[in-house]
């Protein structure tokens, strides 16, 4: 397949996402308005789940080819592209309200993951093993605290109920009819992204590493950029941090969690870097709560987020 024809893909696969991510806010927005569920509830679950999908897709047929580098790469990369890049741009387009019960549980819970695949992975560290693997024990402890957050998530769906005028009114079943084209439309869109960048890379000589942290782990959340992107212009900021708050969770308790049940994922010490910056980028996202406005991602803070992303995709490409 010639260069021409994977570009022409990479840019309709984009187009497609932004328009998929368009409809899934709509539907979801909808959804939550009329069953008087909260936006953050359809945002940490629906909405983050469908924006999953392109991760989810990629390990899981990473998982099975054996290329661990990208499905820990596509996973760990694709959170820290959702805290820093996504959330602010996000944050530029409106400043970002956050819930008190986001700053206090979510965000932490969010933290407590990446801690938590830390010392997973890290068994030459801690237990003295012979090498660092994340096996299909460790895989059923993330599945397990992944059950966990999806009863949290449960029970405060209808705890706060949902009360925005500037959310249009449309009928349940059209509701649910558009949040599935999205997350199809998504999925096809990240997957089909992906694809093409990889050969677009590989036409340039890039490693696969190199690979799985930028141009996957992009690909891959562009459905998150573009939700988030488009639900803070809406001002929707539950959605807008709910998407990302959630797909993190998803990525690091579901996606590696199930691709690690089905088979056991060599983990390179070399990578161990990157998950200190998705733990470090989700404290500096709780720390932000208290600093300036309270509970809001103001556009300075929002600055200072992409800035760290440039500073960690210029160490990526001298690590390389």
């Amino acid at each position: 397949m010639n260069t021409a024809l994977q570009t022409f893909i990479f840019v309709g696969s984009f187009l497609i996402i932004l328009k998929a991510a368009d409809i899934l806010v709509s539907g979801a927005s909808s959804f939550a308005k009329r069953l008087r569920v909260s936006e953050i509830a359809i945002g940490l679950t629906v909405v983050a789940f469908g924006t999953s999908m392109p991760e989810f897709v990629v390990n899981l047929y990473s998982s099975f080819t054996g290329h661990n580098e990208i499905v820990f790469g596509n996973a760990v990369g694709s959170n820290i592209f959702n805290i820093l890049l996504i959330l602010g741009i996000s944050g530029l387009i409106n400043p970002i309200r956050v819930k008190r019960n986001t700053t206090w549980k979510e965000i932490p819970f969010a933290l407590f993951t990446s801690i938590l695949l830390l010392v997973l992975v890290n068994d030459v560290i801690i237990d003295n093993g012979a090498e660092n693997i994340l096996t299909r024990i460790d895989g059923i402890v993330l599945l397990i605290f992944f059950i966990m957050f999806i009863i949290y998530t449960i029970n405060i769906a209808k705890v706060r109920s949902l009360e925005s005028s500037d959310i249009k009114d449309m009928s349940l079943a059209k509701s649910v009819v558009l949040m599935i084209l999205g997350v199809i439309g998504l999925a096809l869109g990240g997957r089909t992204l992906t694809d093409s960048a990889v050969f677009l890379s590989r036409q340039m000589g890039i490693s696969e590493k190199f690979i799985s942290f930028t141009v996957i782990a992009a690909g891959t959340s562009l459905p998150e950029l573009a939700t988030s992107a488009v639900a803070a212009y809406r001002k929707n900021s539950d959605i807008s941090v709910g998407n990302i708050v959630g797909s993190n969770i998803f990525n690091v308790l579901f996606i590696l969690g199930f691709g690690a049940v089905i088979k056991d994922a060599p983990f390179l010490s070399v990578m161990n870097a990157d998950l200190l910056v998705m733990t470090l980028a989700t404290t500096m996202l709780f720390v932000t709560m208290f600093v300036g406005k309270s509970h809001t991602i103001e556009r300075k803070q929002a600055f200072l987020f992409l800035v760290s992303y440039i500073a960690y995709t210029v160490y990526l490409i001298i690590r390389r």
